[in-house]
């Protein structure tokens, strides 16, 4: 299977931004060139904070929906938890 994963990135604004990817450093850096998400292009630069890695594309489009689905509290905690 393929790896994929799911990420956060905080934005220069402080709000948070959910994706997947296949390579996520490829990612980060087309979000900070400015060709990723419309919601990242203004609120560059990006950081990473967040990645769980994951097997398929399936079980990551899963697992980005529910954590779109968080409160911005719960997505604090979930990158808390993680560092």
């Amino acid at each position: 299977m393929d790896k994929t994963y799911v990420y956060i990135v905080k934005c220069r604004d402080e709000s948070l931004y959910t994706g997947w990817t296949k390579d996520i450093d490829s990612r980060i850096k087309v979000h900070n060139s400015g060709n990723g998400a419309k919601y990242t292009r203004s609120r560059r630069p990006v950081e990473l904070v967040y990645w769980e890695e994951l097997d398929g594309k399936s079980e990551a489009l899963v697992r980005e929906a529910a954590i779109k689905k968080m409160t911005k509290k719960q997505k604090l905690i979930l990158i808390d938890s993680f560092r």
